[in-house]
């Protein structure tokens, strides 16, 4: 199970937030921390409207990518940080200068944005490295996805694909978790979920039924500017989310056999039951269901899921209200 948190842009264009986002999530258990990288006059345009207008100091979407640039040196930091506190360095290119950009900081693993699927002249540029590739399937059909996993493919990529919903927050609705297994059936590659929902519940369902790999948003604090917030998760947030990632990947590696139940044999005997009567009865009473109780514990008469085995037998002696009931007693 691969744990990736996703910076993107929640450092706000401050690269010493981007380097205290590397030290926080350092402490949470994550294996990488992922970044966006976004060159703003090969990405974008005057024309590009705001997915949500958050800013209030960025007049258009082009300049508030023009102030989520780092220079390439800032990026050598950025990795360098990440390798030292012993996190995987990750990033998403939104253009083929990105990719370059990133290809000189040699870095392991491509992860594709939901809008770039169909960006089928980046994917080549890609592809030609030679890199893995994690391929998000936010705002793509099924047609969409084929044709980018076909390209991979075809030039020996090693893809693995996220069941993702491009919606922020993303609702219990929204999260399509049936199509992690759809995925696995359709392209028999490693399968994870990327989540934008803000809290740690889709992660961890996603966990159960079967995700490899996990991609979240980190924020500071919800408080905070920027577009992805209210999809993100607090540190503490990740922190528990890691914990309950690990505590059902021990439980799904250990299958419990549930005819196997030596391990109960001494709570058995302290909690299952013997037979007993709820009367005063004398010798030669006809015993019916009325006459019995079940008491602990068991091994003191006959065992209460033997019960119908005594009903219209006779008993041999008298029993006192609450005696146990034992095969002597009966004729």
């Amino acid at each position: 199970m691969q744990l990736i948190a996703e910076i993107g842009q929640a450092h706000e264009g401050s690269l010493g937030m981007a380097h205290a986002y590397i030290d926080a999530l350092a402490n949470t258990g994550v294996h990488a921390a992922k970044f966006q990288v976004h060159l703003a006059d090969a990405e974008s345009s005057e024309f590009e409207e705001f997915r949500v207008k958050f800013s209030y100091q960025d007049k258009t979407r082009f300049d508030y990518w023009k102030r989520m640039e780092f220079t390439p040196d800032e990026w050598v930091g950025l990795k360098k940080h990440c390798e030292e506190v012993g996190l995987l360095f990750m990033a998403s290119p939104f253009s083929n200068a990105a990719v370059e950009l990133l290809q000189n900081l040699d870095v392991e693993i491509y992860k594709i944005g939901s809008g770039e699927v169909s960006n089928l002249l980046m994917l080549n540029k890609i592809a030609q490295t030679g890199k893995k590739v994690i391929l998000s399937s936010g705002m793509s059909a099924y047609h969409e996805l084929d044709a980018a996993v076909e390209l991979l493919k075809n030039q020996g990529v090693d893809v693995s694909i996220l069941q993702c919903t491009t919606a922020y927050p993303t609702e219990p609705s929204q999260w399509g978790l049936n199509i992690i297994q759809e995925l696995k059936k359709r392209y028999r590659l490693p399968v994870g979920f990327s989540d934008h929902s803000g809290d740690i519940y889709a992660s961890l369902a996603a966990t159960v039924l079967g995700a490899e790999i996990l991609e979240f948003h980190a924020t500071f604090d919800y408080q905070m500017f920027g577009p992805d917030t209210k999809a993100s998760l607090t540190i503490d947030k990740i922190k528990e989310l890691v914990s309950g990632v690990q505590a059902i990947r021990e439980s799904m590696a250990s299958p419990v056999d549930k005819n196997n139940t030596q391990q109960f044999t001494s709570l058995k005997e302290i909690f299952e039951k013997s037979l007993a009567v709820n009367a005063k009865l004398k010798a030669g009473t006809v015993l019916t269901e009325n006459h019995l109780e079940a008491k602990k514990p068991r091994g003191k008469g006959i065992s209460a899921s033997d019960y119908k085995t005594v009903i219209g037998k006779k008993l041999k002696v008298n029993k006192t209200k609450w005696d146990f009931l034992t095969n002597e007693d009966l004729e």
